[in-house]
């Protein structure tokens, strides 16, 4: 099982950016692929990106594709996600996952993913 800790969030104004970051323990960080999804008030969590074990492989939901870019340092054992030309709809809690997986797998679904942070807060307000 792996641990994972999200940071980065916080309050930035429409057009900003942030770079998220989950630092991983506990497990041998590249036998897992690694996603971000969010949940704003209200909402089901959604997924926002996911990246396989060696980062060869991405994926991105839609509304984000051109905006944000998931990376990974597997020495470091953290996951990025860096968010750019933020808008009110992204606003929300942002949460990292992990699974093991197969080398190029990248999971896109809540249900694909065994383990999650506690989240970090992200707000894009004027």
């Amino acid at each position: 099982q792996v641990q994972l800790v999200e940071s980065g969030g916080g309050l930035v104004q429409p057009g900003g950016s942030l770079r998220l970051s989950c630092a991983a323990s506990g497990s041998t960080f590249s036998s897992y692929a690694m996603g971000w999804f969010r949940q704003a008030p209200g909402k089901e969590r959604e997924f926002v990106a996911s990246i396989s074990r060696g980062g060869h492989n991405k994926y991105y939901t839609d509304s984000v594709k051109g905006r944000f870019t998931i990376s990974r340092d597997n020495a470091e054992k953290t996951v990025y996600l860096q968010m750019n030309s933020l808008d009110a709809e992204d606003t929300a809690v942002y949460y990292c996952a992990a699974r093991g997986a197969m080398l190029y797998y990248t999971p896109e679904s809540v249900a694909e993913f065994s383990s999650w942070g506690q989240g970090t807060q992200v707000t894009v307000s004027s």
